[in-house]
């Protein structure tokens, strides 16, 4: 067992107020065997000085132990499917119901059961309508083939009430899904707790993304609005299932209703940046190529026969009279380039960058974040990776993608990028100190086709590459 990893699941402030809160509740505990010694005994001042001390000691346990076991109850009950929860409306009502029937009781005033009955009523209401809200509604969404993050992604959002008198108001549709089935530090942690322990502590969160509020939907009919929505980050998003929710009428409870998805995963595709100039402005003949496919290009590439709306400066009159039928020739396009894109994984920490402790690995991970501090200069990385295959393909140039030792085929076309981006999408930085980067393997690579342009997207300093590479390659740190 590394105790040194086993040390960072606890902060000083975990440690301080795990013993704060034990000392308080056994403090608190034998003072009221103290007062329940001293009433026993008849000792009055004894009773009278521990009750007050029991007191205060109930103050510091509302201080230092309710605190922190309410919020990992509310990050609990976040998780779970609740039919419905507490607004801070719905806790005021509460208090006032609690207050002005004390008051009545107490007091018989006719006017406050009164008032009292108008409150009871109106939560009691406001539970039955908001519950019944929700029943007999289905949604249905459909998203873009492509999704960038940190751009607007329009989203088509339908809900249909199947109430047949009933119309249905106020409705928040989310989806609710999570990026990986098994946390990226389950295998860390794994090594140093049992497994059924490791898998809980670091269970991926539900992340829910917000499609759309409908105002009204009409009895048995259907409303569909197209929604915008913003990815923050790149990656992979596995949908698990629907969470309609209502504060309607009152806004005393937030209903919760969980309708099943069809199972699916949403890729969303790196941020593409803009690209200077002087990035993209390859010398004039490098990188260009006779390809194997029709163009305007001056070299035979292949005759066939005569098809209709074929341009007749095309026929090749002697081998159509070789034929006797008209054969027209075929040339190849001469203005394509080849462009390889080598994406370098390795991310290595600098000394002036500070690591995150096991235990603060686990809370941003729960909170939707980054486990790693440089996770910013990594995504400008991939970022940068992206848009060059980007822009190349967008100027008809045939690339390929190469990931650490992962090398990908030339293609060209919309598809092609798409497969290329998803690939940089579920990317994931390499911390592994002793990790190397086979630039011997990259440098046969790239002498593959001496046609071919490349772009090596690397944290390595270029002292450490060899000349060679530097020459074949344009190198650009991240």
């Amino acid at each position: 067992m590394n105790l040194k990893k086993l040390a960072q699941l606890f902060s000083f402030r975990d440690i301080r107020n795990g013993l704060l809160g034990l000392i308080v509740v056994i403090g608190g505990l034998g003072l009221a065997i103290l007062t329940l010694y001293a009433h026993r005994t008849g000792n009055s001042s004894l009773a009278g000085f521990a009750a007050g001390a029991s007191l205060v000691f109930v103050v510091l346990i509302l201080i230092f132990v309710v605190p922190p076991l309410a919020r990992s109850a509310s990050a609990e009950a976040s998780q779970l499917n609740l039919p419905f929860e507490f607004t801070v409306g719905g806790a005021v009502i509460l208090g006032l119901i609690v207050i002005v029937g004390f008051a009545a009781w107490n007091t018989g005033n006719n006017l406050l059961f009164l008032v009292l009955s108008l409150l009871a009523s109106s939560l009691v209401v406001g539970f039955l309508i908001g519950n019944f809200c929700l029943k007999k509604l289905d949604v249905k969404m459909r998203f873009p083939e492509t999704i960038f993050a940190a751009e607007p992604t329009p989203i088509l959002v339908s809900l249909h009430n199947r109430k047949r008198i009933f119309p249905t108001f106020s409705v928040v549709a989310q989806v609710r899904g999570k990026e990986r089935e098994k946390s990226v530090l389950f295998d860390e942690i794994k090594s140093i707790l049992p497994e059924k322990w490791a898998d809980r502590m670091t269970k991926p969160p539900v992340i829910k993304h917000t499609l759309d509020y409908f105002v009204h939907v009409p009895r048995q009919d259907s409303i569909e609005n197209l929604a915008e929505h913003i990815f923050e980050r790149r990656g992979r998003f596995i949908i698990k299932d629907f969470e309609l929710s209502t504060k309607f009428p009152f806004g005393f409870f937030r209903h919760r209703r969980r309708l099943s998805a069809q199972a699916a995963e949403i890729v969303i595709f790196p941020r593409l940046a803009a690209i200077d100039e002087e990035t993209t402005d390859l010398p004039q003949n490098v990188g260009k190529f006779v390809t194997q496919k029709k163009g305007l290009g001056q070299d035979l590439l292949a005759l066939r026969d005569y098809q209709p709306m074929d341009d007749l400066r095309r026929v090749d009159w002697k081998a159509t009279a070789r034929t006797g039928r008209l054969i027209v020739r075929e040339f190849s396009a001469e203005d394509d380039k080849r462009v390889t894109v080598v994406f370098d994984s390795r991310l290595q920490f600098d000394k002036s960058e500070k690591t995150l402790t096991l235990r603060e690995k686990i809370e941003a991970e729960q909170k939707g974040k980054s486990v790693s501090p440089v996770s910013e200069r990594f995504e400008a990385g991939v970022s940068r990776a992206a848009s060059l295959l980007a822009h190349f393909t967008e100027s008809q140039s045939e690339t390929r993608l190469i990931i650490d030792g992962e090398i990908g085929e030339f293609g060209i076309g919309r598809e092609h990028l798409n497969e290329n981006l998803k690939r940089l999408a579920l990317v994931e930085p390499n911390h592994d100190a002793a990790a190397e980067f086979s630039f011997e393997t990259l440098e046969e690579v790239l002498s593959e086709r001496e046609s071919s342009y490349n772009f090596l997207v690397t944290t390595e300093r270029e002292e450490n590459l060899s000349a060679e590479l530097i020459q074949k390659a344009r190198i650009l740190r991240f």
